[in-house]
């Protein structure tokens, strides 16, 4: 079994993989969507990875890390931009905050 880390933004575990042909996944898919709770289950055709099944929660958890970095990515583009800033007191203004 193949092993990595991921960092979610609640907690930075091992996760483990497992390593299945289509074909055996089709006669045991119970066995493999159990296993999917405790590792992400690959899905192998012609012995290339075809898909990957895991836990909803992890599913989630993906997608929340691959927003949180998009958000990073953008206030680091937005950081870098050039040009002239506008002070918090005028954009409140602007805004009606005020």
């Amino acid at each position: 079994m193949m092993r990595f880390m991921y960092k979610s933004n609640e907690f930075l575990y091992s996760y483990g993989m497992a390593k299945i042909p289509v074909s055996e996944a089709r006669e045991r898919l119970s066995e493999v969507l159990d296993m999917s709770g405790k590792e992400a289950v690959f899905l192998e055709r012609y012995g290339k990875p075809a898909a990957v099944i895991v836990s909803p929660e992890r599913y989630q958890a993906l997608l929340d890390a691959y927003e949180e970095a998009e958000d990073v990515q953008a206030f680091d583009d937005a950081i870098a931009e050039e040009g002239e800033n506008i002070p918090w007191t005028q954009v409140k203004a602007d805004l009606g905050w005020s």
